[in-house]
């Protein structure tokens, strides 16, 4: 019998030292799901060039993040085709959970409508965390006859056509918000894309458009000074930073929403565990007095829900922007 037991054991030895050398030879994901993450540093993408509001939200987010993780977040601009270079990044990386993406309103919904070869899908992202809202705010310039949200339909029904809508571009949101506003309120305008929101804010000022739908942290600085006149807001409750602006939907639009949005995403089958603790990490961030004042002061709205519930609100923005884009026809190479 002893003799037979040697075999026996010698087999349960190799087994034991391959399932060793086996964990010893996971990936960064599975390794990360054992209990060892973070380990090290880890790096956000931001999509878009230093400098803009994208930047600004995950330069203040990396550095709470850092304090909650106990490892270094370091900020990586990856800037181009509306941020979808920087997201494709981030949807090809390693799941491990120390490649992430401040993900948003464009790269993560509007794209996928109005890029003609997306290189990724909204399947490629794990989603953690709707970090802030802001509303898309509707200006005129001072010399726009209208002096209100009402008189702007007025006028533009009267007179099909003549009236010029900015954009900071083809296919972004403030198009795409003015497409939806034209569409339930049977309106015609013409749209003047620019390249980016500050040559629009320009023109405006300038009375060489009419109007413009644009986010509202870059109009505020120009509504507060009295170079432009803010008539409505996108967002279905009315906005701290414009107390006196009302809502698109509470001015006989009922439903009407038109938001830009940031929230932090990762590659698709990063373990649960380190979703779950990126998810805390970033909702405790979001506490954070600092960041609250900041995004605030600018009139973001501070979330921070779950996982799920933010990956079924990127589920209804692809849906609602999808059909804007659609009845627009805008597309982008």
């Amino acid at each position: 019998m002893q003799q037979n037991k040697q075999p026996a054991r010698r087999r349960l030895a190799i087994l034991a030292a391959a399932a060793m050398g086996a964990v010893a030879m996971l990936p960064g994901a599975l390794m990360a799901q054992a209990g060892t993450w973070p380990a090290r540093q880890l790096k956000l993408v931001v999509p878009f060039p230093a400098g803009g509001s994208t930047d600004s939200v995950g330069r203040l987010l990396a550095a709470e993040l850092s304090k909650e993780l106990g490892q270094t977040v370091v900020v990586e601009n990856k800037g181009g085709a509306n941020g979808n270079i920087g997201s494709d990044v981030v949807a090809k990386a390693e799941p491990d959970g120390y490649t992430l993406l401040l993900s948003g309103v464009g790269s993560n919904a509007i794209s996928y409508a109005v890029y003609q070869n997306m290189p990724y899908r909204n399947t490629d992202f794990a989603h953690i965390s709707l970090l802030a809202t802001g509303p898309n705010v509707l200006v005129a310039n001072n010399e726009f006859p209208g002096k209100t949200f009402a008189d702007f339909i007025k006028l533009a029904r009267e007179n099909p056509g003549k009236y010029t809508h900015a954009s900071s571009g083809s296919g972004s949101s403030g198009h795409l918000a003015m497409e939806m506003l034209k569409q339930d309120a049977k309106i015609d305008l013409v749209h003047v894309p620019y390249k980016g929101g500050a040559a629009a804010i320009t023109d405006l000022i300038g009375g060489r458009v009419s109007v413009l739908f644009l986010n509202q942290d870059a109009l505020l600085p120009q509504v507060a000074s009295g170079k432009v006149r803010a008539l409505a807001v996108a967002s279905a409750k009315r906005n701290p930073a414009y107390p006196d602006t009302p809502t698109v939907a509470e001015s006989g639009y009922p439903g009407f929403s038109a938001e830009s949005w940031f929230g932090l995403s990762a590659p698709a089958k990063t373990p649960p565990a380190v979703i779950d603790r990126l998810n805390q990490a970033t909702v405790k961030a979001l506490s954070s007095p600092e960041i609250r004042q900041k995004l605030e002061s600018v009139g973001f709205v501070v979330v921070g829900n779950d996982p799920k519930s933010f990956s079924a609100f990127v589920d209804v923005e692809i849906a609602k922007w999808g059909k804007a884009a659609k009845a627009s026809g805008a597309k982008l190479d």
